[in-house]
């Protein structure tokens, strides 16, 4: 058995999505001063490896507080799209996905829409993408309404080509939250 963390940094460094507030870590106290250590962290919800809950892009949607733990842990696929061309379209998603969470290696290419209906009526858990977004406004609306979370800007998908594993992605509980970062692993056999 093994673990992938499928996480990125966060930090002064960590890429945002244009026009979310950048990640800052700052020193709050040191051991010197204080008799202690801690930062002080201030960021955007959907900062560095995150989850979007439907409330994100859907009036009314559960927020991430409310929605259920089971949707973030789940037995897992990695597909490997990146040599396709323009968006993911639904022939490059495989049938046998029912209750996985399926995740995308990109290498930056977005979903379509008519793959994202088809992930829902493949009835997933859940799906993530190495990318910072999964897709348009109209790829988020379809899986989010369908209470599908959407993780974004996984990182070490290529470990998982092929292996059979099992995800974990707990969220914060942020009370409103339209969604949290997450530190997310795979483990492996």
């Amino acid at each position: 058995m093994g673990i992938v963390d499928l996480t990125m940094w966060l930090g002064k460094d960590t890429p945002t999505f244009p026009g979310d507030p950048e990640v800052e870590v700052t020193p709050w106290a040191k051991i010197g001063d204080n008799g202690f250590y801690m930062n002080m962290i201030k960021m955007g919800e959907h900062s560095g490896t995150h989850v979007d809950a439907p409330a994100h892009f859907i009036e009314g949607g559960e927020t991430i507080d409310r929605v259920a733990l089971e949707k973030f842990i789940g037995i897992g696929i990695a597909i490997d799209v990146r040599d396709g061309d323009g968006n993911i379209g639904p022939h490059e998603i495989p049938s046998d996905i029912e209750n996985k969470v399926v995740l995308l290696l990109t290498g930056g290419r977005e979903l379509s829409r008519e793959a994202a209906e088809k992930l829902v009526k493949s009835n997933i858990k859940a799906v993530g993408t190495d990318n910072a977004s999964i897709g348009s406004h109209e790829v988020h609306k379809i899986l989010l309404s369908a209470g599908i979370p959407i993780y974004e800007n996984l990182v070490n998908l290529e470990k998982l080509i092929g292996k059979e594993f099992l995800f974990i992605g707990l969220p914060l509980k942020i009370k409103d939250g339209s969604g949290s970062p997450v530190r997310a692993i795979a483990i492996v056999g």
